[in-house]
């Protein structure tokens, strides 16, 4: 695997040697990004020898003349370690910002990433750092809690760099994940869908598709190849899927039921139950006085590509108003899926819109199993975790 070490002007920036040289032994290519700061501790030149591979320092600096160094080495790392990671460089990690040649490379870069903070106690402590943190925890970033212990000005507490074992290990583990499902087709419906009723107003409900989104996120970081049906959504779909737009339910089945042989199927979509008999041409003017508006079932968007695609492991989503486990088994036999996930959406820390989730997956074996609150993106790696050996 292919390992960029960012390194930031933390007192424990002479250990990153280590952890270099820890990673060549693990079998991995490394190359090194170190940041103004971490030249003050560290040299160019030490990496340069120990890697065997060209270092990034400078915002502006271009090894092949040319060509932008941090769009080269943000595709070419399979993940980004950033050992240590300073107060400074977390809060810019965590909010996007891009002022030197580490973040624009990270900022850049869809690789997963690990980090590994080392600073004061009393930094790592502060609510902008903490926010940070957070903020990497829904991007799926493996964030290594660093250890108590003496820190440099006489003082003791939480701000020792991780051991180096366990940033190898977080590695090990990310490379597991990306070959999980390598080779694997996964196909996604995402989004709510829109049914017309005139040319103006339209039947919808309040998806953000921001669970299919993070669906099409964690199977990518796991390895598959990607097709989202998504209807009109406000969640940013990743660049690396195919992404097929739709509006209707039935324009949604079609397209779905048109992919080539998915491996994996999951119905995130919150597909309308019905749509309008006729469509009215133009706007209906409210002075007609009061109006009957006649509705017709759609089809069942997940139990047809089930049927479509026997071969493949269903997942239906079941949104209730409540833990209704029963209602959803019966959901699941009525449809013929593998599995249905079921999330409670009178809660508004995990509805709707919200950032987390929380799923409880029930098998069409019986079994079940509990995420607990995660971010989605989380809780999308956790579902397919479940699915593949």
């Amino acid at each position: 695997m292919k390992v960029l070490l960012g390194v930031s002007g933390s007192i424990a920036a002479y250990r990153a040697a280590d952890l270099a040289r820890e990673l060549m032994r693990a079998g991995h290519e490394v190359r090194v990004c170190l940041t103004d700061g971490a030249a003050q501790f560290v040299t160019p030149l030490l990496f340069e020898t120990l890697t065997g591979q060209p270092v990034l320092s400078g915002a502006f600096e271009e090894p092949i003349a040319g060509r932008m160094a941090h769009i080269d080495w943000a595709r070419w790392a399979d993940v980004i370690v950033v050992a240590p990671a300073t107060a400074n460089t977390l809060v810019r990690l965590g909010l996007g910002f891009a002022e030197d040649m580490l973040t624009t490379v990270v900022l850049a870069s869809s690789a997963p990433l690990v980090v590994a903070p080392a600073m004061n106690p009393s930094m790592y402590a502060a609510d902008v750092v903490a926010f940070a943190r957070e903020r990497l925890a829904a991007r799926a970033t493996i964030v290594l809690e660093p250890q108590e212990g003496d820190v440099v000005a006489g003082e003791h507490g939480p701000g020792k760099l991780a051991p180096i074992a366990e940033i190898v290990a977080a590695v090990q583990s990310l490379d597991v994940r990306r070959n999980r499902l390598a080779g694997k087709h996964v196909l996604i419906t995402s989004g709510p869908t829109v049914e017309s009723i005139d040319d103006v107003r339209f039947l919808s409900n309040r998806s953000s598709g921001k669970m299919g989104a993070a669906l099409a996120r964690a199977a990518l970081l796991m390895g598959a190849r990607v097709t989202v049906v998504a209807g009109p959504q406000s969640a940013v779909l990743p660049l690396a899927a195919t992404v097929i737009p739709v509006h209707t339910a039935l324009e949604m089945l079609a397209a779905a039921q048109g992919a080539t042989q998915p491996d994996v199927i999951i119905g995130a979509a919150a597909v309308a139950d019905y749509r309008p008999l006729t469509r009215q041409e133009g706007k209906i003017r409210r002075d007609v006085g009061n109006i009957s508006l006649q509705l017709t079932p759609n089809p069942d968007v997940i139990a047809s590509l089930a049927a479509t695609f026997p071969g493949a492991q269903t997942v239906a989503f079941a949104a209730e108003p409540g833990p209704d486990v029963a209602t959803a088994r019966a959901k699941m036999a009525r449809k013929g899926v593998f599995a249905v996930a079921v999330n409670d959406i009178s809660r508004s820390d995990i509805g709707f819109g919200a950032d987390d989730n929380a799923l409880q997956l029930l098998f069409a074996s019986g079994g079940q199993a509990e995420s607990g609150v995660r971010t989605k993106l989380a809780c999308g790696i956790w579902l397919l975790e479940q699915l593949t050996p």
